[in-house]
């Protein structure tokens, strides 16, 4: 299966991408979302359909969106600009305009380019009249001071050109009539930021694979085991008793505990009649894992009887005590969005809520109507039912069949295609 990557950029970016560069892509998809004005990028993660990575194509709308981009499970990258782009847009510059750096004006991410270039290439006459914005993210960015930058420049007749790595500017200056070209982003380099988010999407699955145990006590086992083995099934993972001592370990993968951590069910852990106290492992192995989490357990005895947790690492790094009490818990689906939402899937808010925390404590797009029963413990006839609505409105298509018995029918294998971050 291709790796899916949503590319959030301008509309001239994301054409030369389509046209130039996603053909050659063997193994990856670039999924398109256009914005018109890098401040409005934010808003586009809510449109995101289920993907494996997000690229931006510059930092201005990555930075707009790290906020909105706190709701996704997947890497985040975005495309960094360089001496490679300043170098060949002044070179394409000179070689088809005829007009020198120093006549020039240039807004770009970083002033420090423009003295390294200048120092590599040895240029006599370094650009002057140049712009950056790396100090002002994302608060103090205004577009109209680029644009009146280069426009009073020019309208004095200290450049001849201007030169901008902001396509909004671009398309202002070109409706004043003012000569200017977009700083040119290296097709090597958009490729090899391609491949990172590829790179990253394939890094997050397999930590999302590693093994995780969970070590918990509590001080009166007696009626608290069917609340052990309901944290079990939304850790997705097996309960143990351990025998030297009054604890039980859960058995999993750091995704699902990870999504479990970040849960609204997470608190109720130590809503018990008695305190529960935690210790969250991760490991290369099952053994590093449980030995990783008896740990943790360790520290969360000492800190708070009442009940907290402890998470370790593979590369023994600790975090914790938890529940973060500033942390935000949504106990309610009722915002206006998720309603509208499930209104137009035919779905009740409570299923649609449960199929999207289904689909994000997974590290994989696909999956079957047996796996989703499983989790939303319902009947298959009643989970099928759900997933042909689905289908049946374009919320979700069949991307391939899984068989799991030589004579057996073969299962459907689904994904959404509805935004669920």
């Amino acid at each position: 299966m291709k790796t899916k990557i949503a590319l959030i950029g301008s509309k001239d970016f994301i054409e030369r991408a389509q046209t130039s560069i996603a053909p050659d892509l063997n193994s990856i998809e670039l999924v398109p979302y256009i914005y018109g004005e890098p401040q409005e990028a934010g808003k586009l993660i809510k449109e995101i359909t289920p993907c494996d990575a997000v690229l931006f194509s510059g930092a201005l709308p990555y930075f707009f969106s790290k906020e909105a981009c706190r709701t996704l499970s997947v890497p985040v990258l975005y495309l960094e600009q360089d001496e490679t782009a300043l170098v060949t847009s002044l070179l394409y510059i000179l070689h088809h305009h005829q007009i020198k750096p120093d006549r020039v004006s240039i807004d770009l991410m970083d002033l420090s380019f423009i003295d390294h270039v200048a120092s590599d290439l040895h240029l006599k006459n370094p650009p002057r009249y140049v712009m950056d914005y790396k100090e002002r993210l994302p608060h103090n960015f205004n577009i109209s001071e680029y644009t009146d930058f280069h426009r009073q420049l020019f309208q004095d007749g200290q450049t001849d050109l201007a030169l901008t790595s902001i396509h909004a500017v671009y398309d202002r200056l070109v409706d004043l009539q003012i000569p200017c070209l977009r700083m040119i982003d290296p097709a090597k380099s958009v490729i090899r930021a391609i491949d990172e988010a590829h790179s990253q999407s394939l890094l997050s699955k397999r930590k999302a694979a590693t093994i995780a145990a969970a070590r918990l006590s509590v001080h009166e086992w007696d009626g608290e085991h069917k609340h052990l083995q309901q944290f079990a099934h939304l850790m997705k993972g097996t309960l143990q008793k351990n025998e030297d001592d009054s604890s039980y370990t859960i058995f999993s993968n750091r995704g699902s505990i990870e999504h479990f951590l970040q849960s609204a069910d997470f608190p109720s852990l130590f809503q018990l009649e008695h305190p529960v106290l935690a210790g969250f492992g991760y490991g290369h192995t099952a053994a590093q894992a449980e030995a990783n989490a008896q740990t943790a357990l360790s520290f969360a005895r000492k800190v708070d009887s009442d009940g907290c947790a402890y998470i370790l690492n593979e590369e023994k790094e600790m975090s914790g005590p938890y529940p973060d009490k500033n942390k935000k818990q949504h106990l309610k689906n009722d915002h206006p969005e998720m309603l509208s939402l499930a209104k137009q899937l035919k779905l009740s808010p409570s299923n649609l809520s449960k199929i999207i925390q289904f689909y994000k404590s997974r590290s994989s797009r696909d999956f079957t109507a047996a796996e989703l029963s499983d989790y939303m413990q319902i009947t298959r006839r009643s989970t099928e039912r759900i997933l042909k609505k689905l289908v049946d409105n374009g919320s979700a298509k069949i991307i391939g069949e899984e068989m799991t018995y030589a004579q057996g029918r073969p299962r459907a294998v689904y994904e959404l295609t509805f935004p669920i971050y």
